[in-house]
């Protein structure tokens, strides 16, 4: 898997930091581990910090998630999307993310976004399960 440059959608942070044995926690341990090499946007990190708090098992504070979240930073590639926009893509929010996919030139944009895989055809989206399932350790 060394070598393979993926974009983490929030979802995917979210989850695998909630669920660290769930495949998105693996994906995450992979990538502490060197294993894989993660690149990110300013916007996919600020939308985790604002879904984070939302779940019950994190039991960090405001300020303990802004700081993982900043970490982060430290540890992926930080790109700025670029501001093409896709008409395919139903949530607007979404734009930001597939950018980043864009900029990054990243070998997968790995997401459980549904209006997202739905271009998994024209780009290299693909869920937790079919990246590990290619990709894993």
């Amino acid at each position: 898997m060394a070598g393979v440059r993926v974009v983490l959608d929030t979802n995917v942070l979210v989850s695998g930091l909630a669920y660290p044995v769930s495949i998105p926690g693996r994906i995450l341990g992979a990538w502490r581990r060197g294993g894989v090499d993660v690149v990110l946007s300013r916007y996919i990190l600020d939308e985790t910090v604002r879904v984070l708090p939302r779940l019950k098992r994190i039991t960090l504070s405001g300020s303990e998630i802004r700081d993982l979240v900043d970490s982060f930073m430290f540890l992926a590639e930080m790109v700025e999307p670029d501001g093409e926009l896709d008409e395919r893509l139903r949530d607007e929010s979404d734009q930001l993310v597939l950018g980043t996919l864009r900029v990054a030139k990243a070998d997968y944009l790995v997401t459980g976004d549904k209006d997202l895989l739905e271009l998994g055809g024209r780009y290299p989206i693909v869920t937790p399960a079919v990246f590990w399932e290619r990709c894993g350790e």
